[in-house]
């Protein structure tokens, strides 16, 4: 049990609530084309821990001499030595392994498209040390996860399901740059790229809530799109009110609220978009 949550601990197990609800949100809309089995959900789950576990393991390998120097960063496990570089080794390759068995038995699009998948989630790693979008570059690899989900599901592509990814990515890319505002010292010492480095605190506040806006735009367009109801727009103005919230929160002198904004209310967005997706569906 120690050994579980030391790796959960490594990469941050409970953080799937933000991108997992938006894949389960594409299943449900799926199922209404063609009927989820209980086969499929579970491989379904399987690939997406698979996945994000692996990204994780190989981000905390590569970025090890950086979070050691980062005292917010400093008792992770792949720094005090709780868990070894040999280990998270076998756990990366253990992860992929999850990942890609559970999209050969998801079907043979899945599969060939696993590869290329699990090479964008890992490039993520790199990207700070040359551009400042790699808040976008972020978004962009989780925002995959409603397309996995719908190919998994219909064995094709939809490019209705595009406006979730959207949704997705630039929810991702905004919440990313606010969590990003603790390290902008360190960031500029150690020549590395984000937002608030190369724009600051205040920049960085007002393309977060950019980003955010453009998420509420693409929401209202996914729900037109798969034409959903009063029930998901009831729950979109529920998710825009914590948004803003979010944005009250966390200001310039305020930044020790970002821990309280980027987990507290962003799972609850993730879970109110699955809510709402879900219960238009079953009620309507």
């Amino acid at each position: 049990m120690r050994s579980v949550q030391t790796y959960g601990k490594l990469i941050k197990f409970s953080h799937t609530v933000f991108a997992l609800p938006f894949a389960l949100a594409a299943v449900t809309l799926a199922h209404r084309l063609k009927p989820v089995t209980v086969s499929s959900f579970f491989w379904i789950v399987l690939a997406m821990v698979g996945a994000r576990s692996a990204a994780m393991g190989f981000n905390r390998l590569v970025d090890a001499r950086f979070d050691r120097l980062n005292p917010r960063t400093a008792d992770r496990p792949s720094v005090t030595g709780e868990i070894s570089s040999r280990a998270m080794v076998a756990f990366i390759a253990a992860s992929s392994g999850l990942f890609v068995f559970s999209t050969a038995m998801l079907g043979p699009l899945c599969f060939k498209l696993s590869v290329p998948c699990l090479a964008v989630l890992f490039g993520y790693s790199y990207t700070k040390r040359f551009t400042a979008a790699s808040h976008l570059y972020l978004g962009a690899a989780i925002g995959l996860a409603p397309i996995g989900a719908w190919i998994a599901v219909t064995g094709s592509l939809d490019v209705r399901i595009l406006l979730l990814s959207g949704a997705l990515m630039t929810y991702i890319a905004g919440f990313d740059i606010l969590y990003a505002c603790q390290d902008v010292d360190f960031d500029r010492s150690m020549g590395l790229y984000s937002v608030p480095a190369r724009w600051g605190i205040e920049g960085a506040l007002r393309l977060s809530a950019a980003l955010h806006g453009a998420t509420v735009v693409a929401l209202a367009a996914f729900g037109q799109a798969f034409h959903l109801g009063p029930i998901f727009y009831g729950f979109l103005l529920a998710i825009v009110g914590l948004l803003v919230l979010e944005h009250r929160l966390v200001r310039p002198d305020r930044l020790e609220r970002i821990p309280i904004a980027f987990f507290h209310v962003n799972s609850v967005v993730s879970v109110l978009l699955l809510a709402a997706v879900w219960l238009d569906v079953t009620l309507s």
